[in-house]
């Protein structure tokens, strides 16, 4: 199994597939999932000749179940002890979700000299909760409601939620694929509760409007308009206008887990934009 042993001793499990010399795709998932979620896009990629890499996030899959450090600082921090160990450089990085603000926070703090692009798929950032700067924002209780269900009953909660809104399965007509359903509720249960329980704080609260305004590589954001996770008016309409080189695309009726129901058509985009 292919880890690193950060600074702080929590070890890190991460994907390395594809040749060492091509370009290196480093993929950041969401909450509360693991590198496996980036799959079908890792396998997509290397059969097109690139290097991609993926890790669990710390108390998230496979990596160390550590009770600190929940918090996109530490979250970048070990993105970044990922790409010092491999020597990536020239990189794409690709967020979606919580991993969209990891990838952001990596990239405007630890990606000088290191990365090509980025691109945010469904990402947090700005930022989600409502404050008095963020008006457009979700009430607080929308993610405590999120911590209560997942302390009373993690496996019930989970189900539910890949089950219903985050592939848009409870959307009118919808054809939810059970085997995706239990695919993500696996990787959520492989990682630790309290990580996770954390984990809705630093995806949640977290500005990282400054992080926006610093990053000057090309920047991809993509969303769908039906997204009930993240919803598209406080988050990619607003981290396009932050970022310096960012092109928006927005994708009528398309879920949160957009890459995963509708990954030929994220795909072919996201080789568009690298290849671009």
């Amino acid at each position: 199994m292919n880890t690193i042993t950060t600074k702080e001793g929590n070890q890190i499990y991460f994907k390395d597939w594809g040749p060492r010399n091509a370009q290196p795709i480093v993929f950041h998932h969401g909450w509360p999932l693991s590198s496996d979620d980036w799959d079908a896009q890792m396998l997509y990629f290397v059969g097109k000749g690139y290097r991609v890499v993926a890790h669990d996030r710390r108390g998230h899959g496979r990596s160390s179940q550590v009770s600190d450090g929940h918090d996109m600082d530490h979250y970048a921090a070990d993105a970044a002890a990922v790409a010092e160990h491999l020597d990536l450089r020239g990189a794409v990085h690709i967020g979606h979700s919580t991993g969209g603000g990891e990838a952001t926070r990596y990239v405007a703090r630890h990606g000088k000299g290191r990365v090509a692009k980025l691109v945010l798929i469904g990402a947090v950032p700005p930022i989600m909760v409502k404050t008095p700067a963020n008006p457009g924002g979700l009430h607080i209780e929308v993610f405590d409601s999120l911590r209560t269900q997942l302390a009373a009953n993690r496996a019930h909660f989970y189900r539910d939620f890949a089950a219903g809104p985050f592939y848009g399965y409870n959307r009118p007509g919808a054809k939810a694929s059970q085997a995706v359903i239990d695919n993500w509720w696996r990787q959520a249960m492989m990682g630790g509760a309290s990580a996770q329980y954390d984990g809705i704080k630093a995806f949640s609260e977290t500005d990282f409007t400054e992080d926006l305004k610093s990053i000057d590589v090309p920047t991809l954001v993509m969303h769908g308009d039906d997204d009930q996770i993240v919803p598209i008016a406080d988050s990619a309409l607003l981290s396009a206008k932050l970022l310096k080189k960012s092109v928006l695309k927005i994708y009528e009726k398309f879920p949160h887990g957009m890459c995963t129901t509708h990954a030929d058509v994220v795909n072919a985009e996201l080789l568009a934009f690298v290849k671009g």
